[in-house]
């Protein structure tokens, strides 16, 4: 795989190069690679090991199951990628902050970012307070490793830039971009096993549809994440748009079987 060197870097440090390439090549991320958008490199700990084996983890201190990353190779690592990578560093990992559409777009802003993916229990703690900037998580609930979650974090990032996808408008009309989630969307053909689309966007009238889209996008919120809805201050136009939509939902409730 050639390294693109240009458009926004992104430097993985990871005991598997192959898993990362083999997502990166595909899609939006794959395109953006072809176009000079972005450029990737991946870094193994174990090209920083000076023994046979090529050790990169061992048992942890206090005992316990699993085994931990050792800091030497993972400090020569992030060493050498930090002389020609200006970006903050970011650790993949359960304890981290939750990742967010907000968070994405300001990674998108920089012109760099490392990305460190841990394996076994976790990476020694030193190697965190020494060259961390950042942990994020993409959740609560563990991985194998940060391999996953550091090309989660290079496409969210990647479809944000511009160029990057069909239309620039899709990445603004995202869910969370808002921090909402997004309306439904339809296609052909008209009907489907005997379900069709809703006339309002078979109407033409621009302004009505996106009233409407505007309408679904916070029901549907209020439906599956309500928790986005807590902290929001709804203007007159989005509360009365809501209330029509769990009117609307609470009818249709009654009506069906």
């Amino acid at each position: 795989m050639v390294d693109q060197q240009s458009g926004l870097r992104f430097d993985v440090i990871t005991l598997f190069p192959d898993l990362v390439w083999s997502v990166a090549g595909c899609g939006v991320v794959g395109r953006a690679l072809e176009r000079g958008l972005i450029s990737l490199q991946c870094t193994s700990p174990r090209d920083f090991t000076h023994d046979v084996h090529r050790t990169v983890d061992d048992r942890p201190y206090g005992g316990g199951p699993g085994m931990v990353m050792k800091p030497d190779a993972l400090l020569a690592a992030i060493r050498v990628v930090r002389r020609s990578n200006p970006g903050p560093l970011v650790y993949m990992s359960p304890q981290g902050r939750p990742l967010t559409q907000v968070r994405m777009r300001q990674f998108a802003q920089v012109p760099a970012l490392i990305l460190l993916a841990g394996r076994y229990e976790g990476i020694d703690e030193r190697v965190i307070d020494l060259e961390v900037n950042e942990e994020c998580s993409l959740g609560d609930y563990v991985l194998s490793g940060g391999e996953l979650a550091a090309m989660a974090v290079i496409d969210g990032v990647t479809r944000l830039l511009p160029g990057a996808l069909g239309h620039d408008e899709s990445a603004v009309q995202d869910s969370f971009t808002d921090g909402l989630l997004d309306c439904p969307h339809y296609t052909r053909p008209d009907c489907v096993e005997g379900l069709g689309v809703p006339a309002v966007l078979k109407s033409g009238d621009h302004a009505v549809i996106a009233r409407w889209r505007r309408k679904q996008s916070l029901g549907l919120t209020w439906l599956k994440r309500p928790d986005l809805l807590k902290n929001r201050i709804l203007q007159p136009v989005e509360q009365a748009l809501l209330a029509e939509f769990i009117q609307e939902y609470k009818v249709l409730s009654e009506v069906k079987p």
